[in-house]
């Protein structure tokens, strides 16, 4: 059954530990691409710089580029609702927010995918 993870680690812990990190990686990787926003993550990168690495994605698109961003959270189907209830006071910090609400919803693709 799938459980939806509380925090962006347990999230990749737990890709991994069902041997989905890569198939995670791709998926993020082919919606950038599709929102016409590649991110180009490499397969062997460590989870810790995975992370960072969508994340200075997503706070360069807040402060530079809104529309291109606002686009993207539609392509990858992020919930409308779920970024409505983020504080939006501290850019750093709801850039960290929204990448663990994009990494949760394309953790649930592959999961999904993978399992059905």
């Amino acid at each position: 059954m799938f459980e939806f993870p509380k925090n962006i680690d347990s999230l990749i812990s737990q890709a991994e530990e069902e041997h989905l990190y890569f198939k995670l990686i791709e998926q993020t990787n082919k919606d950038f691409a599709l929102a016409n926003e590649p991110v180009d993550i490499p397969l062997d990168i460590f989870p810790l710089h995975f992370k960072e690495r969508v994340h200075e994605k997503i706070l360069k698109l807040i402060q530079f580029k809104f529309a291109e961003y606002l686009n993207l959270l539609y392509i990858i189907d992020v919930s409308e609702s779920e970024i409505k209830k983020l504080d939006g006071s501290d850019l750093i910090e709801l850039a960290e927010q929204v990448t663990f609400l994009i990494l949760k919803r394309e953790w649930q693709k592959v999961w999904f995918r993978n399992k059905y």
